[in-house]
């Protein structure tokens, strides 16, 4: 029996897993204290949609979803933060981002656990956990347990919710 993984079986395992919200069957425990932490930015629905593009707004302002395979980040692979683009939250260093081959950005860790909020998502008869930046409530994307060592954490995140700030390596 042939043990090699078929890719186009592991490409669509990790698409429906990823959309689906499933994994080993095993739910994420949340960070209690981060669930009632409330964003530190208010501005009204007006005044976000001025700011961000209509796609922005869609994704972070009503949980939107980009495409798979759509965002700039998901084949970036430059040193650097991956910063809020709604309000500049620093989010996650690339040294953490990894191909997750789900068709988002996917980091193994956040560059610091009070950035963001995970939050219970039981939308459309699904079980995952919300990511949202604690500076500004924007939806993010979700986090999965099924990510590589050493966290097992995967957070899957919408590119149109980044923005991206290069670091210059010393020499």
């Amino acid at each position: 029996m042939n043990k090699t993984p078929n890719i186009k079986n592991y490409f669509f395992v990790s698409l429906l897993t990823t959309l689906t919200g499933c994994s080993n069957g095993q739910d994420l425990k949340t960070n209690q204290t981060n669930q009632t932490m409330k964003p530190k930015i208010n501005k009204t629905e007006e005044e976000w949609k001025k700011q961000l593009t209509p796609e922005q707004y869609h994704i972070l302002r009503e949980k939107g979803t980009e495409r798979p395979f759509s965002s700039k980040f998901e084949e970036h692979w430059d040193g650097g933060i991956y910063s809020c683009v709604a309000c500049g939250n620093e989010l996650f260093k690339s040294d953490s981002k990894f191909d997750a081959h789900c068709g988002w950005p996917s980091f193994y860790e956040a560059l610091d656990k009070t950035k963001i909020i995970e939050k219970p998502d039981n939308t459309i008869g699904m079980r995952r956990t919300e990511i949202t930046c604690a500076n500004c409530g924007g939806h993010l994307g979700h986090v999965f347990d099924d990510g590589p060592k050493p966290t097992g954490l995967r957070y899957c995140v919408n590119g149109t919710s980044l923005e991206f700030k290069k670091v210059e390596q010393k020499k």
